[in-house]
């Protein structure tokens, strides 16, 4: 069974899924700027491929996630990729904590 994508270029692998990161919009406290290097890191994004599904006694687990999914997941989970000047992060689906209606 092949990945399913949304016009991405990332396949993920077994019960992994690729997600680009929601920015919450620049935020000004007491008329301050804050710079990216203190912000939070976004805990919120869209999922654009996910993985077939994982192999549990022989048997194919599909994945409880899809394509277009806006999901919430752990501040420091996953691994942070760079293709074609966007940011996306790669995490298994362990790591998802909610799907946000």
């Amino acid at each position: 069974m092949a990945a399913k994508t949304s016009g991405s270029k990332v396949a993920p692998l077994a019960d992994r899924v690729v997600i680009k990161a929601i920015e919450e919009a620049e935020q000004m406290r007491g008329g301050l700027y804050i710079p990216d290097t203190a912000k939070e890191k976004p805990q919120q994004g869209e999922i654009i491929a996910v993985g077939p599904g994982r192999y549990e006694d022989g048997k194919l687990v599909p994945m409880g996630v899809k394509v277009g999914d806006k999901v919430l997941y752990g501040k420091y989970s996953g691994t942070e990729v760079t293709i074609d000047a966007e940011n996306y992060l790669i995490l298994r689906e362990s790591d998802v904590l909610a799907v946000v209606n």
